[in-house]
């Protein structure tokens, strides 16, 4: 009798092991760019890029994009709102911007602006894994107010 409750504790013990191994991973979060934050590694994950994607021009292309293209909302200049709307989105393989949306907003004035700009901006270089283009989830912040909120943060190009 004792080998018998032995063996059903065994049996039940397996179950829950298999049961275990049979529920499925959680999904994995995309991973987010943040500047200066690149480097090398002995052994990069599977799906972290050696190059991040880039805006057509680097910096400047992206600052000057900015001054050509946003517009400070009437609403916003009334009320003297300035600040950054923070955004995120994906670079896809091919280039193309997908899932635009707004992680801080400032304003809806401010938040809506950012969304219109954001669907004018042209293709990116994207990031690179391996040398194969890999889409790769962006944050990226929208000035509005001022324009010394125009200047991107300079720092060293690691990649061109």
């Amino acid at each position: 009798m004792k080998h018998l409750f032995f063996i059903f504790g065994l049996v039940a013990l397996a179950a829950g092991a298999a049961q275990a191994q049979q529920t499925a991973p959680a999904a994995k979060q995309p991973i987010e760019l943040q500047p200066g934050r690149m480097q090398a590694q002995a052994k990069p994950a599977p799906n972290r890029p050696d190059a991040p994607p880039q805006f057509p021009g680097g910096v400047q292309g992206l600052n000057s994009f900015f001054q050509q293209n946003l517009k400070y909302p009437e609403a916003a200049s009334v009320k003297q709102i300035s600040g950054n709307v923070v955004m995120t989105f994906t670079v896809e393989a091919d280039g193309h911007l997908t899932n635009p949306s707004v992680v801080q907003p400032l304003s809806p004035e401010c938040d809506t602006e950012a969304l219109r700009v954001l669907g004018q901006m042209p293709a990116w270089k994207p990031a690179t894994r391996k040398g194969q283009p890999v889409a790769t989830q962006v944050r990226l912040p929208i000035p509005f107010g001022n324009s010394d909120g125009l200047k991107v943060e300079q720092g060293k190009n690691k990649f061109e």
